[in-house]
């Protein structure tokens, strides 16, 4: 990995190219972000550097990480993340990256915390389908079905499709495209949908697939 960044969704418009077609766009205020810690392959194993997101106040944050923090003589951020890096020698603790790290055109990866659904049952969590509504099947079309056999294995094997809590949980999505950034205001222009809700925070990276 070579850039990213960390951002909030701010939400969803659309935005017109030259030739006037509709593109719609994610709209992401990302940055600025303050590089907190640098790792080093001869230090920690590998090459990386910490990023911290959003400003929050000193007496919220516990001792270890005020420790820290005073550590790279940086203020206290809300959201730290990791970026791995092929070579961190161009990066130093408190250098500031901004939204322009990445241009018009770019491949992107986008990871968030997708909404949360509640608890669901079977067919809208995992896409099962229903059983018919006549002829014997009731009392309930939606239930999840058979559990498997009674004498072998006797037991229901991992992984099978339950209700249970839906969303809120890590989503990435790959291989959307920068369509516009505003340096100036820390804005980034997403083709496509990303997840999370609005104001949720996301991390951007370029793409592992592009």
């Amino acid at each position: 990995m070579n850039k990213g960044i960390i951002g909030k969704k701010i939400g969803m418009t659309q935005i017109f190219d030259e030739s006037g077609k509709v593109i719609p766009v994610t709209v992401v205020e990302a940055g600025p972000c303050v590089v907190v810690q640098k790792k080093t392959v001869q230090n920690d194993g590998y090459d990386a550097i910490q990023v911290g997101y959003g400003d929050v106040k000193p007496q919220k944050v516990n001792k270890p990480m005020k420790g820290h923090f005073d550590k790279g003589d940086v203020a206290a951020k809300k959201t730290l993340r990791e970026f791995r890096m092929d070579d961190c020698s161009g990066y130093n603790v408190g250098d500031i990256i901004k939204a322009d790290v990445f241009a018009p055109g770019d491949i992107i990866d986008v990871s968030g915390t997708s909404k949360g659904k509640g608890y669901a049952g079977a067919i809208k969590r995992h896409g099962n389908h229903s059983l018919r509504s006549s002829h014997g099947t009731g009392p309930v079309a939606r239930q999840p079905g058979s559990m498997g056999a009674i004498s072998d294995p006797s037991r229901i094997f991992k992984g099978k499709g339950m209700a249970g809590h839906m969303g809120a949980e890590k989503v990435t999505v790959q291989n959307l495209e920068v369509v516009k950034v505003d340096a100036e205001n820390n804005l980034i222009a997403v083709k496509g949908a990303i997840p999370g809700p609005k104001g949720g925070v996301v991390v951007i990276i370029n793409g592992k697939k592009a």
